[in-house]
């Protein structure tokens, strides 16, 4: 039964939902008519709905559950843990040992030579908590017009108000009077789209480096220009992996105007892209790093932020001077979400999760390519243990489908969910990124029924007259 048939009658879920409940990135009107999917369980890789039909989660829920759906060592230690201490914080010099634990491991597999840990709830949190930590930290070392960060064009940072000024993505702004001060957005690093013609993809690459230092001249070069953030592989901007070359020539140029380099490894991080880091894979060198999602597995909800000595020794001074670093939220390190969140990782390291994603990566790659040569593919990238296909009108000019007429992407969408697949339509960018624990036989299982969606897309596109191939 699709979402469009399902009944809305009596005290139904679906009934429920729709008079009550306000859903994050929804159009309500649409969900006034046709109401929610309703997920009821997960099993491994597989989550149902309450009529009883299972999917293959394709996108790990939100690019996070890495464990997929069901794990019952963490459902225990969970348990054991609201038992002990069900809550407490980490304000003014107070601790418990599920915050150190897990602090101390994060420190130990940090990419960097990391100094401290700041937890939060969520990536926007996070990231959120690092723009106010450049902001503090530059007045710390009297510099108050060094504020500006740099993200990019489609790069996607969370939804706060500062972190979804980071985000470039214009449905994250309109209507929201974003971005706020001191936010600024660089060139977007997808070869595809933005190379021009004739320019080979390490040209592109000097040129985005290029482009990044005109900016930041033309914004007041190192006096006011403090950082830049990005995603190691670009997510919900559509899985862009930049070309090879592109983050040592940024950082070249960050280094020159004394800017730092914050890591946004919230859906890179914990294996996706085949290492433990996208840092590790990227070749980054960052003074700031953020994760979230697959820290905890999404089991709980939790973020970290890890910053360099060089950071943490000037929040230090100005706390000190003010008398507190005056940020905080009552949930940070809470004791069950870091218990999770421990024992996630030990989990991981005990069934070589890392290792099997980067085993499987090449064989995953293989399938994401194998799509290349669809009529109705433009782009087929990917990198480790996620990637996307660019849904297209015209594969020799790359000529885009009307998204608002169109709709070639949601119609993809909508019948890879007809043959009980979840992946992720962001405009025509198709993303799939399955829970790290999937293996081979159900990869195959699930490009198959990808295909078979594709396949009936560009069936509708053509009659519809709106694809000739």
């Amino acid at each position: 039964m699709n979402d469009v048939s399902r009944s809305f009658r009596g005290n139904s879920n679906a009934a429920r939902d729709i008079a009550h409940h306000l859903h994050p990135y929804t159009n309500f009107k649409k969900h006034e008519q046709t109401g929610p999917l309703t997920i009821v369980r997960g099993r491994g890789i597989y989550v149902m709905d309450d009529d009883g039909k299972e999917y293959i989660e394709g996108m790990a829920g939100l690019w996070s559950a890495a464990l997929g759906f069901s794990n019952e060592r963490l459902a225990t230690v969970a348990y054991e843990q609201m038992k002990q201490l069900p809550f407490y914080h980490a304000f003014n010099q107070r601790s418990h040992e599920p915050a150190i634990n897990l602090a101390e491991k994060l420190k130990e597999m940090a990419p960097f030579e990391a100094s401290k840990v700041f937890f939060a709830n969520s990536g926007s949190e996070a990231n959120d908590t690092v723009v106010k930590m450049v902001w503090y930290m530059n007045n710390a070392l009297g510099r108050p017009q060094k504020k500006k960060i740099i993200s990019r064009i489609k790069g996607y940072h969370g939804i706060t108000v500062a972190s979804g000024s980071l985000t470039g993505l214009p449905v994250n702004h309109r209507s929201f009077d974003l971005p706020i001060a001191n936010i600024i957005h660089t060139s977007c690093p997808h070869f595809y789209r933005f190379g021009k013609d004739g320019e080979t993809e390490e040209q592109f690459a000097t040129r985005c480096a290029e482009e990044l230092e005109q900016l930041i001249v033309k914004e007041g070069g190192a006096e006011q220009c403090a950082a830049m953030i990005a995603e190691p592989v670009m997510g919900a901007g559509g899985v862009i992996v930049p070309p090879k070359g592109y983050y040592e020539k940024i950082q070249a140029v960050l280094a020159k105007y004394d800017m730092l380099f914050i890591a946004d490894e919230v859906i890179c991080g914990f294996g996706r892209t085949g290492n433990v880091w996208g840092c590790q894979t990227l070749n980054i060198k960052p003074d700031i790093l953020t994760c979230a999602k697959a820290l905890s597995a999404s089991f709980l909800p939790i973020s970290a932020v890890m910053i360099s000595d060089k950071v943490y020794q000037a929040l230090s001074i100005e706390s000190e001077k003010i008398g507190t670093w005056g940020h905080g939220f009552t949930y940070s390190g809470h004791p069950v979400a870091a218990a999770v969140a421990l024992e996630a990782q030990k989990v991981y390291e005990e069934i070589d999760l890392f290792g099997h994603a980067k085993r499987l990566s090449p064989i995953f790659q293989k399938h994401i390519k194998s799509f290349a040569d669809h009529p109705l593919v433009g782009e087929a990238m990917g990198i480790g243990m996620f990637g996307a296909l660019e849904v297209v009108k015209d594969k020799k000019t790359k000529q885009a489908f009307d998204l608002v007429a169109d709709g070639a992407g949601l119609k993809v969408y909508n019948q890879a969910v007809a043959r009980g697949l979840f992946i992720r339509n962001m405009g025509d960018r198709i993303a799939i990124c399955p829970p790290l624990i999937i293996n081979e036989q159900e990869l195959d299982d699930l490009f198959g029924r990808l295909r078979q969606a594709l396949d009936a897309a560009m069936a509708e596109l053509t009659a519809e007259g709106k694809f000739k191939g």
